[in-house]
């Protein structure tokens, strides 16, 4: 089931009245997150669509934008000045206007005399459970400027690990995608001129030349049934992952690709850790970071051992042990997790290891890149350079029947 925006208003334990919005499954985890906050819920209703066209579209906030906003509230705070004041400043210096119309609500409620972390807590379409828990923390422990400087540094590298496994799928998409146009187009415009001065020459073809032509005859007569099977095919692939078994069984088949699966598992595996090492670190909770840190994991299959180590912890048990029953992440990392649980040095463990795959995402992207580059030739050569071979096989047969 995919996530929806529900609208939510309540009352405080002071009586004040408060609302905002909130993304969830269903409403009952609008319920249980408005409850564990002592929020007296008053209604609850999904948030109506918004009708919007071209350049009216509102634009989500990126991972880049929100670590800039970050680290330059990070620089403000630490510098002395007063929170309404650095929130008002970056707010107007803003270009997106939906992530400006944020920052100015947020400021305002913060001037109204809410906390940082509450006024974050109204948006968590630009703000997430971790910004929002992170910021309490800060605020509670007298540390902000800390925390704003940690969340930055954690932006930063999620925005480079995104970066990092968008570019390694970027080569072969673009490359597959000029293959099978320049195919399409040859079955479809080229292939009939040559059938045309075939038939007219007469003769058995050889297998390889029928065989295309053929294949361009399908495409010519039935590219209808074709796009429309691809479209359903599609929207049925779709709405299948958006379904939480489809979730899992797609990423766990992803995960087993090879070398593309390889920088996924790392990739997530640094997530994991980076996640909840900052978490732990900033003073969250090990039970709430990694709620929090499951519902960031990226992969399903990561996220349920997540949760299953969440478990396992409420029960008394450590991290390492259902971290390795999981069998997903690595033998070491599940070591050094648990040399770190008991030096007392989990957050500090946990982002050495993030430090540590980080690096191995890029080795992994390398690995994936020189990988795919030669397959990509052959794939294109194949494709392309079969077709024309096949077309010029007649040719040579024309030429020797002349020649003779």
């Amino acid at each position: 089931m995919s996530a929806t925006t529900y609208v939510w208003k309540g009352k405080s334990a002071k009586g004040e009245t408060l609302s905002g919005e909130y993304q969830a499954e269903d409403r009952r985890d609008v319920g249980e997150y408005l409850r564990k906050r002592r929020i007296v819920i008053t209604s609850i209703k999904k948030k109506p669509k918004e009708i919007q066209l071209g350049f009216l579209q509102k634009k989500g906030v990126g991972v880049k934008d929100l670590s800039v906003f970050t680290r330059q509230f990070a620089t403000m705070v630490n510098a002395g000045l007063p929170l309404v004041q650095c929130l008002d400043v970056l707010g107007r210096q803003l270009d997106k206007p939906h992530f400006k119309s944020v920052v100015q609500k947020v400021t305002a409620d913060v001037e109204g005399g809410s906390t940082l972390a509450e006024a974050l807590e109204k948006h968590p379409a630009v703000f997430s459970d971790l910004f929002v828990n992170m910021i309490a923390a800060g605020e509670a422990g007298g540390i902000l400027d800390i925390i704003l400087a940690r969340l930055a540094m954690f932006l930063e590298k999620a925005d480079a690990l995104q970066r990092k496994v968008k570019g390694a799928m970027t080569y072969p998409t673009i490359v597959l995608t000029v293959a099978g146009g320049a195919c399409i187009f040859m079955l479809m415009f080229v292939i009939p001129v040559f059938a045309k001065m075939f038939s007219d020459f007469g003769g058995t073809l050889p297998a390889p030349t029928r065989i295309v032509m053929n294949l361009s005859n399908f495409l010519r007569d039935y590219w209808w049934a074709l796009g429309g099977g691809a479209t359903v095919g599609t929207i049925a692939f779709k709405r299948f992952r958006a379904t939480e078994k489809g979730r899992f069984i797609t990423d766990k088949i992803a995960l087993r690709i090879p070398v593309l699966g390889n920088v996924l598992r790392k990739s997530g595996v640094a997530r994991f850790t980076r996640t909840l090492g900052t978490l732990i670190g900033s003073g969250v909770p090990i039970l709430q970071g990694l709620e929090i840190t499951s519902r960031t994991a990226g992969n399903k299959v990561i996220q349920k051992a997540i949760e299953e180590t969440s478990k396992s912890i409420s029960q008394g048990d450590t991290i390492s042990a259902p971290l390795k029953e999981s069998g997903v992440f690595p033998p070491m990392v599940v070591q050094m997790i648990g040399i770190g649980e008991q030096t007392g040095a989990l957050d500090e463990m946990l982002s050495k290891i993030a430090d540590f795959y980080d690096d191995e995402v890029d080795a992994a992207v390398d690995a994936l890149t020189a990988a795919i580059e030669p397959l990509m030739i052959v794939v294109m050569g194949t494709m392309v350079g079969g077709m024309l071979v096949a077309m010029y096989l007649p040719m040579f047969k024309m030429s020797s029947i002349v020649g003779g």
